[in-house]
């Protein structure tokens, strides 16, 4: 009956700490923008604060090494790697989107003579 009661025990303990880790995900999230602001309803990044949750995250991933489950470690890892990526991402504007702001014209727009010109686009 103990060992019910543990196993019990430790699944909870599993289900709040996935909850916590997740929570911290959604924050770095929103200040990566990738989630709207609750009172405004628009992304507001802050790279800064991003970093720091980020940061945080890695922290408990170091201090809790060899003592987390499978599953644990498993989420927490993805979700690190989730959040490094869209921190990468949202430092670096894509290329496309900088090339079109330095004056690039659509695929509709004609010569000077009245000929289309041909370029291309990759999902813009």
């Amino acid at each position: 009956m103990a060992e019910i009661q543990r196993s019990q025990l430790s699944g909870e303990m599993t289900q709040r700490f996935i909850e916590f880790i997740m929570m911290q995900a959604q924050q770095a999230a929103l200040f990566l923008g990738r989630l709207p602001n609750p009172q405004s309803g628009k992304p507001e990044p802050n790279l800064e604060i991003a970093r720091m949750f980020i940061d945080q995250l890695e922290m408990i991933r170091e201090k809790t090494r060899g003592n987390l489950t499978h599953e644990e470690s498993e989420i927490l890892g993805s979700i690190i790697s989730d959040l490094q990526l869209g921190y990468v991402q949202a430092s670096n504007p894509p290329a496309a989107a900088a090339e079109k702001s330095d004056g690039e014209t659509s695929p509709d727009a004609a010569d000077a003579d009245g000929k289309k010109r041909f370029s291309k686009s990759y999902g813009s």
